[in-house]
């Protein structure tokens, strides 16, 4: 079993940083979901699977961690499942103001940059001709 989510989180992780690398904002926001669930089994198994225990105090049972499942590790994992969907949904209202700006899904934006900066030098060229052909103008006149 420890096995099996030592495998499964190595898995999670590596995928999740492999995609958080990528140039695309699906490829992240991807990669930042895998991450979370690796850490909810990195937390789970931290703190001892059992299965088939209750992880609240019952009547004629002691009070030994033998009989019962570690209730902290379900409440961190519970909270960091709702932290990694606030994270995800406001990752996601990025990535598409983003593409909405930027006119591509590049995280960098380096398309975006580059039709930026031709579209300045063709201005730049315009206003260099119209200021050229507006003194040869003075001079023929």
């Amino acid at each position: 079993m420890e096995l099996a989510i030592a495998s499964a989180i190595g898995i999670l992780t590596a995928a999740g940083v492999y995609l958080l690398l990528r140039a695309r904002s699906f490829d992240v926001i991807l990669g930042l979901t895998l991450l979370s669930y690796a850490t909810n089994l990195l937390i789970f198994a931290g703190g001892r699977l059992v299965a088939g225990k209750p992880p609240v105090l019952r009547d004629g049972a002691a009070a030994t961690l033998s009989n019962y499942a570690d209730p902290l590790p379900q409440a961190l994992v519970l909270t960091a499942i709702v932290i990694a969907f606030a994270m995800t949904a406001v990752s996601i209202v990025i990535a598409i103001r983003s593409r909405s700006d930027n006119d591509s899904d590049h995280v960098d934006g380096s398309r975006a940059d580059r039709e930026f900066r031709h579209s300045e030098q063709r201005r730049h060229a315009q206003a260099r001709e119209a200021a050229h052909a507006a003194s040869l103008r003075e001079d023929e006149a």
